[in-house]
C-alpha cells in the first residue's frame, strides 16, 4: 500500500513581486508539477493538495494551512510535502509545535523537497532548527527593508493599500495611483452635501440605507469583485453606520491627498496595529484627482466643531448655533431680525424659505425666547424622570441585571473549567497513545470529538460575553444619561455649554412645534 501524501503550496507577497518581473519559478504551477514529481518519483499516492496565495508563512491563521491541520487531525494522510521547510512555515515556533510536536505524534512525515528537510530522519532535526531560525531572520530583516522601502514610497506619495479607498480604484496603468470611481465618488459628494445642507451622520447613513446604496464593504465584495474583509462589519451588516459616515467626513483623501502611515504591526509576527498620532501620518498634497473641494471639505470640518467651540459670553443669541435645522427640508435655520424699530434678533426661519421662497419650502418661524423656554422646559421634563417611580422601577431592574450579570459570571467560570477538564482528557489521551494503550485510530477519533466539545463550549462563551457586553452597553447609556441630566432638575437658565453638552440637533415644525434630539437617553424608558 502507498504511503497517502498531501501536497502544501504556498505563494507570498514576495513570490507574486517575482511572478511580476518575469520570475515563473515559485509560482503555484512550478510548485505543484515538481511536488507532484516527487510523490510519484517516490511511489506516494497524493490524496489532496491544499493552496495557499498570497499568504505569509508567519501567520499559520492559513485557510489551506488549516484545513490541512484539520485533515491531519482526522488521520486522512500520512506525508506532507512542500517546496522547502519555509513554504510550510517560516515562524520558528510553528516549526517546533508542527514538524516536532503535533506530526510527530499524529505519525505525520514532512518532507521539503528543495532544501532535503525529511522529519523521518533523526539526524535531520538540527538543520530543520537551524532553517527555522534562519528563516525567522530572513524575515525580519525583510520586514525592516519592507517597512523602510514603503516609506519612502509614501513620500513620493505612491498607495501602497491593499484596497482603495471608497470613491477610488487603482489606477491600470500604475497601481500605486488612485483614479475616481464614478459611482462611489457620486456617493461621496452626496454624503458632503447631505451633511452640509444639515442632516446629521445617522440620518446620512438611514438615508443612503433606505435608499438600498451597499456599503463600501459590500461595495467591493459584489460590485468591483475584490476579496475584501472588514473586521468591524459583520456578515449581516447591509446599513451605513453613523461611524462610516463619520470616516468618510474625516478622510482627507478625497480632496486629492494622500494619507497614510496612520498605523503600524507592533511586531513583523504579529498582524496587530496601533495607531500612530497625526504629526506621524505621511500626507502628500495633490496626489490623485479630488472628488470634494478644499472648501467643501474644510465646511464639513467646521460643522463638526461647532459642538465644541465656545462662545462669547455677550453672544447670547448663539445658543442654539448649528443645531436648529427646519423638520421639513432638513437645512438649517437662519436667523431672524426685526424689520422696524428695534432691529435686534428675534427668532429663527428656514433659510430654504428666505433664499428660495415658499415654492420650496415654508417659513418654520419660531421666536427665541419661545425655543428657549420649550427647550428649557424640556430639558427640565427630562431631568425628572431620573426621579419618578418608573425611574426608580428601572433601578430595580438594575439589580435584577446584577443577578443576571452575575449569572453570567458563574456560566462562564463553569464552561472554562469544562473546557481545561476536557483539555485534561486530551492530555490523558495523547498519553495512552504514546504508552500504546490505544490505537492510533482510536486516539485521532477522540482528539476529534474533544476538540468539537471544546469548539462548542467556546461559542457558547462567546455568546455569553456577547449578552455581558450589551447589558454593560446599557449600562453605560443609563449612567451617561443619569449623569448628564441630574444637575439640571431646576435649571431656571440655559447656557450654551448646556445646550452642547445634551443636545444634538434641534427640529423646527411649520406650526412652531419642535423636536429636541438629546445626546444621551435612557434605553430602558
Amino acid at each position: 500500500m502507498k504511503n497517502r501524501a498531501v501536497l502544501y503550496l504556498r505563494l507570498s507577497k514576495e513570490d507574486l513581486d517575482k511572478l511580476r518581473e518575469g520570475d515563473e519559478s515559485a509560482s503555484i504551477k512550478n510548485q505543484r508539477l515538481l511536488l507532484i514529481e516527487y510523490a510519484l518519483t517516490n511511489n506516494f499516492e497524493v490524496v489532496k493538495i491544499y493552496c495557499d496565495d498570497d499568504e505569509s508563512g508567519l501567520y499559520d491563521d492559513r485557510p489551506g494551512f488549516e484545513e490541512m491541520l484539520e485533515d491531519a487531525k482526522l488521520g486522512l494522510f500520512d506525508i506532507v510535502i512542500a517546496k522547502t521547510q519555509a513554504r510550510f512555515s517560516r515562524n520558528m515556533e510553528h516549526i517546533e509545535k508542527y514538524l516536532h510536536h503535533d506530526f510527530p505524534n499524529l505519525g505525520i512525515r514532512f518532507i521539503g523537497v528543495v532544501d532535503g528537510v525529511d522529519t523521518a530522519v533523526a539526524s535531520n532535526k538540527k538543520s530543520r532548527q537551524i532553517n527555522g531560525l534562519v528563516n525567522e531572520w530572513y524575515c525580519e530583516d525583510l520586514s525592516d527593508n519592507i517597512r523602510s522601502s514603503f516609506k519612502i514610497k509614501m513620500k513620493k506619495g505612491q498607495f501602497l493599500g491593499s484596497s482603495c479607498p471608497y470613491g477610488y480604484k487603482r489606477d491600470p496603468s500604475n497601481h500605486n495611483h488612485l483614479i475616481v470611481d464614478e459611482y462611489a465618488a457620486n456617493i461621496i459628494r452626496r454624503i458632503f452635501s447631505m451633511y452640509l445642507s444639515g442632516c446629521g451622520k445617522a440620518k446620512i447613513g438611514s438615508v443612503l440605507s433606505a435608499d438600498g446604496v451597499l456599503i463600501p464593504t459590500l461595495y467591493k465584495q459584489q460590485i468591483l469583485g475584490e476579496n475584501y474583509k472588514n473586521c468591524r462589519v459583520m456578515e449581516t451588516t447591509k446599513n451605513w453606520s453613523y461611524q462610516t459616515i463619520h470616516t468618510i467626513l474625516n478622510n482627507q483623501v478625497y480632496v486629492g491627498d494622500m494619507v497614510q502611515n496612520r498605523a503600524n504591526k507592533l511586531s513583523y509576527k504579529d498582524k496587530k496595529k496601533k495607531k500612530l498620532p497625526k504629526e506621524q501620518w505621511i500626507i502628500v498634497p495633490n496626489t490623485h484627482e479630488a472628488i470634494i473641494s478644499r472648501d467643501t471639505f474644510a465646511r464639513a470640518q467646521e460643522i463638526q466643531q461647532i459642538k465644541t467651540r465656545s462662545v462669547n459670553g455677550n453672544q447670547v443669541n448663539g445658543l442654539f448655533s448649528g443645531l436648529i435645522f427646519c423638520a421639513d427640508c432638513k437645512h438649517a435655520m437662519g436667523r431672524q431680525y426685526a424689520r422696524r424699530g428695534d432691529r435686534g434678533f428675534i427668532g429663527y426661519i428656514c433659510k430654504t424659505y428666505k433664499q428660495q421662497g415658499k415654492r420650496f419650502c415654508d417659513s418654520h418661524r419660531i421666536k427665541n425666547d419661545e425655543l428657549e423656554e420649550a427647550v428649557l422646559c424640556s430639558i427640565r421634563e427630562e431631568a425628572k424622570k431620573i426621579l419618578t417611580e418608573k425611574d426608580i422601577d428601572d433601578l430595580k431592574k438594575f439589580k435584577a441585571v446584577e443577578a443576571y450579570q452575575t449569572n453570567y459570571e458563574l456560566q462562564m467560570e463553569q464552561i472554562q473549567q469544562e473546557i481545561q477538564k476536557i483539555e485534561s482528557y486530551k492530555r490523558k489521551t495523547y498519553d495512552n497513545f504514546m504508552e500504546e494503550l490505544i490505537s492510533k485510530t482510536d486516539y485521532v477519533s477522540y482528539i476529534s470529538d474533544y476538540d468539537k466539545k471544546i469548539l462548542k463550549l467556546k461559542r457558547q462563551k462567546e455568546s455569553i460575553s456577547e449578552k455581558v457586553d450589551m447589558q454593560e452597553e446599557l449600562n453605560h447609556q443609563y449612567d451617561e444619561w443619569t449623569e448628564a441630566f441630574k444637575n439640571y432638575i431646576n435649571v431656571s437658565k440655559l447656557t450654551r455649554e448646556m445646550v452642547l453638552e445634551l443636545i444634538n440637533r434641534i427640529e423646527v415644525h411649520d406650526d412652531g412645534a419642535i423636536d429636541i434630539y438629546y445626546r444621551f437617553s435612557n434605553p430602558y424608558l
